[in-house]
């Protein structure tokens, strides 16, 4: 890859990896459901400003409404929520590590789906490796005893296959639409759902937040969410869809190194361990060392 497509992917995984963080911070002062709430529609607000700005084709049609609607359930709604209300029981740093498990479904959603996808060797090899690591990072304890930490971790992981699942959708939904005007209506479709719900389920947001607070919510709707959406289709543009793929594994030490300086929060060994057998395994998928080899 070109040392701008680097520098880009660099920043993109900065910014996700921060959203571990403001997630964090967020939830100190505001519930989970209105977290997502104010990301989504700010993020909505900032991209539709930016695709009129720029003059961006919008499509029509019931069939660009039902894309945006599953693509804000698949990839907005359900995984944000998933993310934030397993961070309330779990350390950022951890959530950020099962997060990565994003790519490893993702190779085995497409195998069963695209026909020019399928499993190899090296691929089914970086999936059992992926695994591995997922099953070490949670604890294999956690497999016989639920308990809340557990749940908290599941609930990353379904986030994960959500995403997964959402990826998979939008290779064909999304084909000959402008990005950005994609993720805008994405993320529109995700508040006009969620806004409701937010406040059917935790009240009108009482708005004297700290300024910490506000500064975290502001974060993951202008940069996790409006910014992070340009900066993705930017790389995918220079670099293709497998090296972004590598992105999963420069966030999860990011998040961590975040994790442990705001918040002083410290992972078991099992963690860390965990996350090097995954990226492991991911690097295998990629195929780049095999091929070197």
């Amino acid at each position: 890859m070109s040392p701008l497509a680097w520098a880009l992917m660099g920043a993109l995984a900065l910014i996700w990896s921060g959203s571990f963080s403001a997630n964090h911070l967020a939830l100190q002062e505001v519930g989970v459901l209105t977290t997502v709430a104010f990301r989504v529609t700010g993020g909505a607000v900032l991209l539709w400003a930016w695709v009129l700005w720029r003059g961006l084709p919008v499509p029509e049609g019931l069939g660009w409404l039902r894309t945006c609607l599953v693509l804000g359930l698949l990839n907005n709604i359900l995984p944000f929520c998933l993310i934030v209300w397993g961070q309330t029981l779990i350390p950022s740093g951890l959530a950020a590590i099962l997060n990565a498990a994003t790519a490893v479904f993702s190779v085995l959603i497409a195998a069963l789906v695209f026909p020019d996808e399928r499993l190899t060797r090296a691929k089914a090899l970086g999936v059992a490796l992926g695994f591995a690591g997922l099953v070490l990072a949670v604890g294999p304890e956690a497999l016989h005893a639920f308990d809340l930490t557990s749940l908290g971790q599941l609930a990353v992981l379904g986030a994960a296959l959500s995403y997964s699942v959402a990826a998979i959708f939008a290779r064909g939904a999304l084909r000959g639409i402008r990005p950005e005007t994609g993720a805008a209506g994405m993320l529109t479709a995700a508040s006009l759902i969620l806004v409701p719900v937010a406040l059917a389920m935790e009240g009108v947001p009482r708005l004297d937040y700290s300024p910490a607070t506000w500064g975290a919510l502001f974060y993951l709707a202008a940069f996790a969410s409006a910014l992070a959406y340009m900066l993705f289709y930017q790389v995918l543009a220079l670099a293709g869809a497998g090296n972004l793929g590598l992105v999963t594994l420069m966030i999860a030490p990011l998040a961590i190194a975040l994790g442990a300086l705001a918040f002083g929060e410290i992972l078991p060994p099992a963690a860390y361990l965990g996350f090097l057998l995954l990226a492991l395994g991911l690097l295998v998928i990629d195929g780049r060392i095999l091929r070197r080899r």
